[in-house]
């Protein structure tokens, strides 16, 4: 496994993302094509795209921070039979070595189902086991997530 960085993604990247995010996220998250992924993210504030890529050159995660406000941001995910290997963690801490802080929304509950029609399974125990702190008074609630805030932060390393 290796991972590479860059600001801007190539087509064949963004397609493979793109085939991530609609394979592991719920289905209310689901991005129908490409045009409303490049709207997703090229709005993005001074993004930083990781990309873990397998012994046979394939995308199998990707990760991106950016800015909102003062915040940096992040977002995380692999194809999901790279699940429960370590690579979701080696993703993320390449995601801190650069910045000081992480701030994102998790789904902390198991009622999401997959377009795959499997269950959902809520990330918060990875988070946690990687140094993020939950703060359920911050949720984010709307028709296509229910989610709670999660931060880490280096000094603390929560």
């Amino acid at each position: 496994m290796k991972i590479i960085t860059t600001h801007t993604l190539s087509n064949h990247q963004k397609q493979a993302a793109l085939k991530i995010w609609n394979a592991e996220y719920p289905v209310r998250l689901l991005i129908p094509g490409m045009d409303e992924f490049d709207a997703f993210i090229n709005p993005l504030i001074n993004p930083k795209h990781y990309l873990l890529i397998n012994d046979a050159d394939e995308i199998v995660g990707w990760a991106a921070t950016f800015s909102i406000e003062t915040a940096r941001c992040f977002l995380i995910m692999l194809s999901g039979t790279f699940h429960g290997k370590g690579h979701g963690t080696l993703l993320l801490n390449e995601l801190k070595k650069n910045e000081t802080q992480l701030f994102g929304w998790a789904i902390d509950h198991n009622n999401d189902v997959k377009a795959n029609g499997n269950s959902y399974p809520s990330p918060i125990n990875f988070y946690l086991k990687n140094g993020f702190a939950i703060n359920n008074d911050l949720r984010l609630e709307n028709e296509q997530l229910s989610a709670v805030n999660i931060l880490w932060t280096a000094e603390t390393g929560q």
